[in-house]
């Protein structure tokens, strides 16, 4: 312990007690908490508040420590040996007891019971873990996974399974890189599910669904939802846009990706003669953050999985801080741990994951490349989010040209017979019948504009909007086509004479 940190204060690992106090439960909450995370320091003789070394007096030290260790060996339960000893700062001594990280969690404080008496680090403070943090501290410790219980109050008929099985499949097919490798897609069946973990057998010999099962399916209302917001600025004060997501997990994730996908800046830029659409994220890690937030859920917890798209971020919060033994720094190196192992093998089956821990490495790659910011994991202990940082305002406006709204040229699709819509110089001259055209800056503000037109005159045509907004004809099918994937408009008549219908406002 050196001055620094003395000065620095007290952390996720460090606290500060001016004396011993003669209650050691006082300080036993941080031993169990310490135990219970990743270990720390407790440091006897350094006042908290002004971080002041006053130390501990020289005649009595060797019986404060001896009192210190009895206190911490008596009071634990599992038993936690501490490492105990001295050292001068300032010519003043001070204790140190250093706690190791525990193997047999959950430590708690034996004279309150395990219920009470178990404690987690959190910000800097000792609180008290609660009955489902405890139980996840059992199935984590004893490398057990929580989605591989059996759910004996439940019973699963062989036609859900079969239709499980062909859905999976399904999915499977449809996230093949290739033909080659739809090809080689196998059925799923009861047998398969029983290996992974989705289906158990019980003693009497009938079949029962696990809670990955239950999961995967989204059965459970509650925990089995994603929720997704768009907040204006930074904070979470005024909501833009709220959505919350059930069904199967496969399609929660899809979701919520096209979700985000809708509410970021979408631009453009041109490779030889063909135009690409660029978004201001990367959308292949967004998916794969989504997918490992989820594999990595503790669905212990009374809380769901959070997307949150503010003016500065995308933030991805999944319940359920690091496995044991995984740090920050093992992630970005590519080290990966999954809590809900039944899961991960399905997700696996249908392609939803590529390659095991390669995430963040490509995480970081990508937005390297996209000229933006690292992206900021936080281990929150009792869950873990990450923040995708986006261009400030100052950067965007510099690159406004070269986004949706861009280029003139004719669409190289189409016939060089078929003309765009002409721009006179008298008609460039006027006020567009709506302030919507050239300083409109991202995808999800020129679609919320479409939409308003779509409904205001539903036999709008494909000419017009390219007119009204300026687009080439391939990028107002670009739009229209999101539109109606998502469920927002529907086409009904023929592409001549029909009309639009708009089911819900972007």
């Amino acid at each position: 312990m050196t001055i620094e940190e003395i000065l620095a204060g007290e952390s996720k690992n460090v606290e500060f007690k001016v004396q011993r106090p003669k209650d050691s439960s006082k300080y036993m909450k941080t031993v169990v908490a310490f135990s219970n995370g990743e270990g720390g320091r407790i440091v006897f003789g350094v006042d908290d508040g002004s971080r002041e070394v006053v130390g501990i007096p020289k005649d009595i030290v060797f019986s404060e420590i001896d009192a210190i260790t009895t206190a911490i060996s008596d009071s634990c339960e599992p038993v936690v040996i501490p490492d105990v000893y001295l050292q001068s700062i300032d010519d003043k001594t001070i204790i140190i007891a250093e706690i190791s990280a525990g193997k047999q969690r959950p430590y708690y404080i034996k004279s309150l019971g395990i219920k009470d008496g178990t404690y987690i680090r959190v910000s800097g403070t000792s609180r008290p873990a609660g009955r489902d943090l405890t139980a996840e501290m059992y199935y984590e410790d004893e490398g057990r996974s929580y989605d591989k219980v059996i759910r004996k109050d439940l019973t699963v008929i062989d036609e859900e399974i079969a239709k499980l099985c062909h859905q999976m499949k399904e999915v499977a097919v449809a996230n093949a890189k290739s033909k080659a490798q739809a090809e080689t897609i196998r059925d799923v069946t009861k047998n398969v599910l029983l290996s992974w973990g989705l289906l158990a057998e019980a003693e009497d010999g009938s079949i029962h669904p696990t809670n990955g099962y239950v999961f995967l399916l989204g059965k459970d209302e509650f925990l089995s939802q994603i929720q997704c917001g768009m907040f204006k600025g930074t904070t979470r004060a005024v909501f833009i846009d709220k959505r919350e997501y059930s069904g199967p997990l496969w399609k929660q994730i899809d979701d919520a990706f096209q979700f985000i996908l809708r509410n970021i800046h979408l631009g453009a830029r041109l490779e030889g003669i063909y135009r690409k659409d660029i978004y201001e994220l990367p959308p292949d890690s967004i998916r794969e953050l989504i997918i490992n937030a989820v594999m990595n859920c503790s669905f212990l917890q009374n809380s769901r999985i959070q997307v949150a798209i503010y003016d500065d971020r995308l933030e991805i919060t999944s319940p359920g801080g690091l496995m044991p033994g995984v740090t920050l720094d093992k992630m970005k190196e590519g080290y990966s741990k999954i809590r809900n192992r039944a899961l991960a093998h399905a997700f696996s089956y249908m392609n939803l994951i590529e390659a095991w821990g390669s995430g963040i490495p490509k995480l970081l790659e990508s937005m390297r490349e996209y000229g933006l910011r690292d992206p900021e994991f936080c281990d929150l202990e009792i869950g873990f989010r990450i923040n995708l940082y986006r261009k400030v305002e100052e950067e965007k406006s510099k690159t406004a040209q070269s986004e949706l709204v861009i280029e003139d040229e004719p669409d190289r699709g189409h016939s060089e017979n078929k003309k765009e819509p002409k721009r006179s110089r008298k008609g460039a001259e006027k006020e567009p019948k709506r302030s919507r055209k050239r300083e409109l800056k991202d995808g999800a503000e020129i679609r919320k504009d479409i939409l308003q037109c779509m409904q205001e005159n539903p036999a709008i045509t494909q000419l017009k909007l390219m007119e009204e907004f300026e687009l080439t004809r391939k990028q107002v099918q670009i739009i229209i086509k999101d539109l109606q994937m998502n469920g927002f408009v529907e086409r009904q008549g023929s592409n001549r004479s029909g009309k639009w219908v708009v089911k819900k406002e972007v």
